[in-house]
């Protein structure tokens, strides 16, 4: 049979079957250890730490979705990121894009180099002479985040890990943001997929959690005993509720991202905004890009707004439906403060370096309907307007 297209893939992929009791839904198995029959005979599971049936049903749903052959279940997002740092040896260099998400520029710059002598050059990944510029005799990873977190920067991620290949370094990509229904980086060329679950895998704000996915065979068995060996895993319950999200992961992700154009649209010439950051939208200079590589502009858009502080503390005051809060991905309409929140731990003069300003804000648009949404903001910034 033919290869099921992405909604059916997300209701059936992978091996979900409950071997117990024929579950329609796999149960959650909280076992930390199964019996062995005999010393000769080598069960599925034996100990938690190494696979669960609950964990394993996810992620091979999850494997199937990226279109790899191995995902493995982290306890949250930067636990992904770090277990992949964990197949460099001590004192790598890594190549990674400009603007990446605050936690990981905390983990590799600010933990990592530290302990572990990791040292990162953040460049354009587009410009690829610049990327060669950055080759050193250590460098053993690029990392790739597209679109970046929150100002929706896009990464040809075919041209990067074609050059990747040619120079014997490891991609990984961060693909939180987009997800597999907006773009399949293992397609492409990559050699790892991150992905914070929490966001919209799960995508009801009710779990945390974080993958690792690849098709490589070997890198797979590479991944698998860096992961039994750390064991910074997915608990039962949080794969659980994260392969309960996944099966509607096609029909949020095509309401939130068209709830998301339409947002962009609506605010990209408000007076009281500076800039709109969509890939969505024919303005943004990535847009060509954004069509050949994602099915869509993603359900996240990021506004910089006239002023100051003070201005969008009162905008802030004024929304209804967006709600003030960390993360983003779920149901929900969320607007998150990028300076303080999800790139707080960085400096001033590393945020404003990389167009972060008190006055940015990442919407993640939710499932509403795009009227309310839309009246909302408007209602909002018309109030700071006049």
């Amino acid at each position: 049979m033919k290869t099921p297209h992405f909604s059916t893939l997300a209701v059936h992929g992978g091996e979900q079957t409950d071997k117990g009791h024929n579950a329609a839904f796999p149960p959650i198995y909280t076992a930390s250890s199964f019996i062995q029959s005999d010393l000769s005979h080598q069960a599925d599971f034996g100990y938690s730490r190494v696979a669960n049936p609950t964990r394993s049903a996810y992620e091979s749903a999850l494997a199937a979705l990226e279109q790899g052959c191995y995902a493995t279940a982290t306890a949250s997002g930067m636990a992904a990121t770090a277990l992949a740092l964990e197949l460099l040896p001590a004192g790598a260099h890594i190549i990674a894009m400009r603007g990446v998400y605050g936690g990981t520029h905390r983990l590799f710059d600010k933990l990592r180099a530290a302990n572990n002598g990791l040292s990162v050059d953040y460049v354009d990944l587009n410009d690829l002479n610049a990327v060669a510029a950055a080759v050193k005799p250590n460098t053993a990873m690029i990392w790739i985040e597209t679109p970046t977190n929150p100002l929706l920067e896009l990464v040809d991620i075919t041209a990067i890990c074609q050059f990747a290949r040619e120079h014997a370094l490891l991609t990984c990509v961060d693909n939180t943001f987009a997800t597999a229904w907006n773009q399949t980086p293992l397609r492409l060329g990559a050699d790892i997929v991150m992905l914070s679950t929490s966001k919209y895998i799960g995508g009801h704000s009710d779990m945390i959690g974080g993958a690792l996915v690849t098709a490589d065979e070997a890198l797979a068995k590479k991944i698998d005993f860096a992961k039994t060996t750390v064991g910074a895993i997915a608990s039962p319950f949080d794969a659980y509720l994260a392969l309960r999200g996944l099966k509607t992961l096609d029909l949020r992700m095509q309401r939130q991202c068209d709830n998301a154009l339409k947002v962009a649209t609506a605010l990209e010439n408000h007076p009281a905004i500076e800039a709109v950051f969509y890939p969505g939208l024919p303005s943004h200079p990535q847009h060509a890009l954004c069509q050949t590589q994602m099915r869509s502009g993603g359900a996240v858009v990021t506004i910089q707004l006239k002023g100051t502080r003070v201005e969008s503390e009162r905008f802030l005051s004024r929304l209804r439906y967006f709600i003030l809060a960390e993360s983003l991905g779920g149901v929900e309409s969320m607007i998150n403060h990028s300076a303080s929140m999800s790139h707080g731990s960085m400096s001033e003069e590393e945020r404003e370096a990389m167009g972060i300003f008190d006055t940015t804000f990442r919407l993640s648009v939710g499932i509403e309907d795009s009227r309310d949404l839309i009246e909302d903001l408007l209602h909002a910034l018309d109030q700071e307007a006049s």
